[in-house]
């Protein structure tokens, strides 16, 4: 049974979802999603684990917050836990998709007591480059112009992997259908917050908890090989490369995430 919860920030009502029971387990979504992108793993975990998904503010019920960052939805996320009794001695895993890996690593930084475990799904703890800098510029201006939802119709496909695109229209469809809820202001806000974040290489080369890191192979928005450096860094480090996804692998090998997750947790609670 699914539970949805409410707590305030800054004013601001924040929308979050319990299931099952057990060992906490957070999974957060990434740009663009919303906590609904982890329905097909909720099913998988509930009956093992107390689930808790929240939506960062300005995506699904979550409401938008402005001038926050990342450091900002890492303190929000810390609210949410504090409110489900994770503690030193209750720790949980967190997973976290794209943007949603940032955050966790941003909340390991800061409360790595808190930690059983970090799964980096699609993510990366380098700061942005450059070039990703600029191209984050560009995608901010496309927005600012034409607003949110014809940017996401164009950004989406590009997150999945060909073959999945080509066997799958309906979901990336119903994917880019669910991207209307967003306003330009929530998704300039994430692309800002991105572009401001740090380098966190060090929290992955100081964290002594499991860390998964789950990459794509066809992954445009986070390279294999960008993660595959990283995996070094952990003293304990779990790799698992997707070979038919692209950045939205709970989608694209359901099948296997859920086992890699299953897998993982094993691990963090032993």
């Amino acid at each position: 049974m699914i539970q949805e919860k409410f707590l305030h920030w800054k004013e601001k009502k924040i929308c979050y979802r319990i299931a099952g029971a057990g060992r906490p387990v957070l999974l957060l979504h990434g740009f663009g999603e919303d906590g609904q992108i982890w329905n097909q793993q909720l099913t998988e975990l509930e009956e093992s684990y107390l689930l808790i998904i929240p939506d960062i503010p300005g995506s699904g019920k979550s409401e938008w917050v402005g001038g926050a960052g990342i450091d900002d939805y890492a303190e929000i996320i810390k609210k949410i836990t504090d409110a489900e009794a994770v503690s030193p001695n209750n720790p949980v895993a967190f997973i976290g998709h794209s943007m949603g890996g940032y955050i966790a690593l941003a909340f390991a930084e800061r409360y790595p007591e808190f930690l059983a475990g970090l799964s980096l799904f699609h993510s990366s703890a380098y700061a942005d480059s450059e070039e990703k800098k600029k191209s984050r510029q560009k995608a901010i201006t496309f927005i600012e112009e034409k607003g949110a939802a014809p940017f996401l119709q164009t950004a989406i496909p590009g997150l999945f992997s060909e073959g999945y695109k080509q066997s799958n229209p309906e979901k990336v469809e119903a994917l880019v259908h669910d991207g209307h809820q967003f306003s330009a202001e929530a998704l300039v806000q994430y692309y800002q917050a991105m572009i401001a974040r740090p380098d966190r290489t060090a929290v992955l080369h100081n964290i002594t908890r499991p860390v998964l890191f789950i990459i794509g192979q066809y992954d445009t928005a986070v390279p294999m090989q960008a993660s595959l450096e990283q995996s070094h860094l952990p003293q304990v480090s779990i790799v698992h490369i997707l070979r038919y996804s692209g950045h939205m692998g709970m989608w694209e090998e359901t099948g296997r995430v859920n086992e890699i997750l299953n897998s993982f947790l094993s691990v963090c609670f032993a």
